[in-house]
């Protein structure tokens, strides 16, 4: 008789364009199908996906928000009995950790996205409709929590008191198979300076606008992203005469081909989880000059080697100003140190491996 196949069931709030959204998909898609039964199961909406998840099976609630997905969530747990169920973002984990109560054979694990005490400096939404006390007693009943990163893990131990035998360190994927581009910078030409992600305030446009303002050579940047600081941030480019020197794109598919068209990757975070998209710039042999908040960023660049971490503004300034007119990064040696570490078959090995230990230890 064959061995009955784990059945896991990952949960994610959306298949927009998100790190999440793009790291859960992948996984759902890529673990071993001889061993693990698995269903993607969106709340929101199919019409809004902007990933390809035909090699998996994948339930829709179309539902607008994750709470109105409450009872669509029950009913597939008492339906379909998963062995494990893993979901991702910390309203999501906290609902199905409060699920977790009525199916007590099923194993919950929650994949934590952010550093969470600092990203509630900066996200309001966070901070009011998800207080610490709610995310203490939610996660105490979670079996297992995923950290994308060594800051991730540690404020979960200090700042929420989650025992650390709770706690696994898996950092996130390169869900690509690019190559480097084969030629580096020709010094000669302006510096083609790229920032992706959300346009929010915890992602520090601000602070990268104020870097730009202070080039005292010929550059171009491109910003690809859209989100609630928008309107302000284009108000603060248009204040600092910057309009010429920077395009903005809201959204695009081909974010890959700006990246390898890019000299550096502009990194202004004040907090973030794990950045998927420094592993992809680095994966075509773009750099990435970041400034130091917590969120993996010592995980990822090795000095010099594939980046550079500054601490403040005027750092940023004379670091760029140094690469103008010397830039001594190779794509090759920026591509290896991410593909060394990062590479799917390493962390699809350290999921599985999750998957399977939780099971066996509750027998």
């Amino acid at each position: 008789m064959p061995k009955q196949k784990i059945k896991i069931t990952f949960i994610i709030p959306s298949l927009t364009a998100g790190g999440a959204e793009r790291i859960m998909s992948f996984i759902a898609q890529e673990l071993n199908k001889d061993i693990f039964n698995t269903t993607l199961l969106v709340i929101g909406f199919k019409k809004d996906s902007v990933y390809n998840v035909g090699s998996v099976n994948t339930i829709f609630l179309n539902k607008k928000r994750v709470l109105f997905g409450t009872l669509g969530l029950f009913q597939h747990f008492r339906k379909t009995k998963p062995d494990i169920v893993l979901s991702s973002i910390v309203h999501l984990n906290t609902l199905t950790a409060f699920l977790s109560i009525f199916f007590p054979k099923t194993k919950f694990i929650a994949r934590e996205a952010n550093v969470l005490s600092e990203l509630i400096k900066y996200n309001h939404y966070t901070k009011v409709y998800f207080p610490k006390f709610l995310t203490v007693f939610a996660y105490r009943l979670i079996d297992c929590i995923i950290c994308q990163s060594k800051d991730m893990k540690t404020d979960m131990i200090k700042s929420y008191n989650i025992p650390e035998r709770k706690l696994v360190l898996i950092n996130n994927p390169i869900t690509s198979n690019l190559k480097p581009k084969l030629k580096s910078r020709n010094n000669i030409d302006s510096l083609s300076i790229i920032t992706i992600g959300r346009l929010s305030k915890e992602k520090g446009y601000d602070r990268i606008i104020d870097v730009l303002s202070q080039l005292n050579f010929p550059f171009y940047y491109t910003m690809i992203g859209d989100g609630a600081e928008k309107e302000n941030l284009l108000l603060l480019i248009k204040e600092n005469d910057l309009e010429n020197h920077i395009k903005h794109i809201p959204h695009t598919q081909n974010v890959n081909d700006y990246l390898i068209k890019s000299d550096v990757f502009l990194q202004g975070s004040y907090v973030e989880g794990f950045p998927n998209v420094l592993l992809e710039s680095c994966t075509v042999g773009t750099p990435v000059v970041a400034f130091n908040a917590p969120g993996g960023l010592d995980e990822i660049i090795e000095k010099d080697v594939n980046g550079h971490i500054v601490n403040n503004v005027e750092e940023c300034v004379n670091y760029l100003n140094k690469l103008q007119t010397d830039f001594y990064f190779q794509p090759r040696l920026v591509n290896k140190v991410v593909t060394s570490r990062f590479n799917k078959k390493t962390i699809l090995q350290q999921y599985e491996s999750l998957f399977k230990n939780i099971l066996q230890n509750a027998s």
